[in-house]
């Protein structure tokens, strides 16, 4: 595995996988303008990298994040928290990853936390794990797409029940609510992560691709927008290597070898 540091935010290559780490260690990995640029910065490295296929973003230590560092965002000394023009919003309310992105939690989860793992596909928790949308104690509001992630993973009385209250619950209740979609011992929870991550690399990259961008398509437009979406997709998916691939490993009885073309 190569890994190469980037400020707080670390990248490391495995084969298809890259893994992001979030490293604010002594201060419950907190993040900053600049932990959220650099975390633009390799998503979108990843996103464009054709020998990419998945992404596992962590946190180093015990806990995800305790959520942004107020002081650097909204203090005297607040520093500037423009993401690089063009990249993925971390949040995924502006440019969003074409590829999965699974997020692996533990400890403290808070906030905007809560948002980043909300942002990718696929959550796998850790059972230390703690989370809570506190942004109305703090005087403020969720502004990471909290306010309309919980309703499509849980319900509108789920949903105003944890933002209006501010409460902490457990990662048993966020496996129950559907924001989680499993749950782990911790360290096992980060190693089962990547196992998902290699079996996803075992599947047509572009067939997996197709299937988030359909899904995508309804989220924003509705089901008659992802019917019409469908022709597009299928010319995609027709047209490539893999496809050819699947069809020849299974005339062949053997495991397909995709390239992701």
């Amino acid at each position: 595995m190569s890994e190469t540091a980037v400020g707080t935010v670390r990248k490391a290559v495995d084969g298809h996988i890259c893994v992001i780490t979030i490293d604010n260690v002594t201060k419950k990995n907190a993040i900053t303008p600049e932990m959220m640029q650099q975390l633009a910065s390799q998503l979108t490295e990843f996103d464009d990298d054709p020998e990419l296929w998945v992404a596992v973003i962590t946190a180093e230590g015990e806990h995800t994040t305790a959520g942004l560092d107020m002081t650097k965002f909204f203090g005297p000394q607040a520093t500037a928290q423009d993401l690089p023009e063009g990249s993925v919003d971390p949040f995924g309310l502006q440019r969003r990853c074409r590829k999965p992105v699974i997020t692996a939690v533990q400890g403290i989860t808070y906030t905007v936390g809560i948002e980043l793992m909300l942002a990718g596909d696929i959550v796998i928790a850790a059972d230390t794990a703690r989370f809570a949308q506190i942004e109305a104690k703090r005087g403020i509001a969720p502004f990471g797409g909290a306010h309309f992630r919980y309703l499509t993973r849980t319900s509108w009385g789920n949903a105003m029940y944890l933002l209006f209250t501010c409460e902490e619950f457990s990662a048993q209740r966020a496996l129950e609510l559907g924001l989680v979609q499993e749950v782990h011992p911790f360290g096992r929870h980060l190693e089962r992560a990547l196992e998902i991550a290699r079996q996803i690399c075992t599947c047509a990259p572009i067939g997996v691709r197709a299937t988030k961008e359909a899904a995508m398509t309804f989220l924003d437009g509705g089901e008659k927008a992802a019917i019409n979406a469908i022709p597009e997709i299928r010319r995609q998916v027709f047209e490539s290597e893999d496809c050819m691939e699947g069809i020849q490993s299974f005339i062949e009885r053997r495991e397909a070898v995709f390239r992701g073309r």
